[in-house]
């Protein structure tokens, strides 16, 4: 089956699996979702990820991580996906996003790869802006 928007789908898949708690969401995997599951992991959102070989492609697999409350929440409250193939949304240095004044990541694809808002700014460099995650 051809997605032709693969992070609006990963986003989806996440958002998709926190809502019923499921402790593992599997896709395929590319070089793209993989960086945005490296952020993901490093901003704290997710527990773990790795890439399971598989034929014909390999696979993603990301481990969840929820609140240790009595409810178990996700850490995860929204997804949302801001430059698409229809409209594509890039941003300068000065003026990339803050999200939920702080609280969330702006996930930026620059020239030096993909990265958080705040390492773009640090890096003075601008990009398509991804999408947003708090």
């Amino acid at each position: 089956m051809s997605v032709t928007d693969p992070i609006a789908d990963m986003l989806t898949r996440i958002r998709n699996a926190t809502m019923v708690q499921h402790r593992q969401v599997v896709m395929p995997t590319s070089k793209m979702r993989e960086a945005i599951a490296r952020i993901l992991k490093d901003e704290g959102f997710v527990e773990n990820y790795d890439v399971v070989p598989a034929k014909p492609q390999s696979v993603l697999r990301i481990s969840l991580k929820y609140a240790k409350t009595k409810r178990s929440e996700s850490v995860i409250t929204g997804l949302k996906r801001v430059s698409k193939p229809g409209r594509r949304v890039y941003s300068s240095q000065s003026d990339l996003p803050w999200v939920r004044s702080g609280l969330g990541v702006a996930i930026v694809s620059t020239p030096k790869g993909v990265m958080t808002a705040q390492q773009a700014r640090s890096q003075h460099v601008g990009g398509e802006v991804l999408c947003y995650v708090w």
